[in-house]
């Protein structure tokens, strides 16, 4: 009787678990850069008295960063087939981006309206607003405020490298829950972001408050990093 050489379907299941779990380096390599890059700000409230405004505005920034990265993993798991749902995006996640900029400009910047009018097609009219809150926040932003940027984008780009590409996670997904993955982690994250930063307004923005603020992001930052990644 000829045998079967089959590998069981559990142990083959417990292997690949094994294989593409979220432990060891590549899980604390990637936590440390989250981390790091999360504790820019806190010096940037420590030494150069950044205000509520100058991290909620940060905090913003960093969509766009998360928006480009989803862009390129769409692409990456996509292709060519990719472009009409990324063009999609940009639209949406664009005008998104660009009113809920344009919220905390008017509210915790202080900031006249960046756009009186429209001169853009109209379908083009969400780019413009965001072209234009970019603008504004960006002459409003504090010293050493681009080096923050800079740092969370070196820690995206390192978790898209090091967990979409070679992590695999592009094995266990599609077009449409990439393009969904940032809407979840705005309405989680800034919902706490908004609500500790309206806090801090309100107690006149001690540094304790401000302090407190970015380890709030910090935390809830490696929550929705483990919850996503570990998935």
């Amino acid at each position: 009787m000829q045998q079967n050489t089959r590998p069981d379907d559990d142990s083959l299941s417990e292997s690949l678990t094994e294989v593409h779990a979220y432990t060891g380096l590549r899980r604390s390599t990637n936590l440390s850069f989250l981390v790091l890059a999360n504790l820019i700000p806190l010096f940037g409230v420590a030494v150069f008295a950044w205000d509520v405004g100058a991290l909620v505005v940060l905090y913003w920034a960093e969509n766009l960063i998360i928006g480009v990265y989803t862009i390129l993993k769409m692409f990456t798991k996509g292709r060519l087939s990719a472009v009409p749902m990324a063009l999609f995006f940009c639209f949406h996640f664009g005008g998104f981006c660009a009113v809920h900029g344009l919220f905390i400009s008017l509210l915790l910047l202080g900031i006249e309206e960046p756009m009186a009018s429209s001169s853009w097609p109209f379908p083009l009219v969400f780019f413009e607003l965001l072209y234009s809150v970019v603008n504004s926040i960006l002459a409003e932003a504090p010293q050493a405020w681009l080096l923050a940027f800079l740092g969370l984008c070196i820690s995206h780009g390192y978790s898209f490298v090091s967990n979409f590409i070679q992590g695999k996670e592009l094995e266990g997904t599609n077009l449409g829950r990439l393009m969904a993955s940032p809407y979840k982690r705005i309405i989680v994250l800034h919902v706490a972001v908004m609500a500790g930063g309206f806090a801090a307004s309100a107690l006149g923005q001690p540094q304790l408050m401000l302090l407190a603020l970015v380890l709030l992001k910090i935390i809830v930052d490696i929550k929705l990093h483990l919850k996503e990644h570990s998935a």
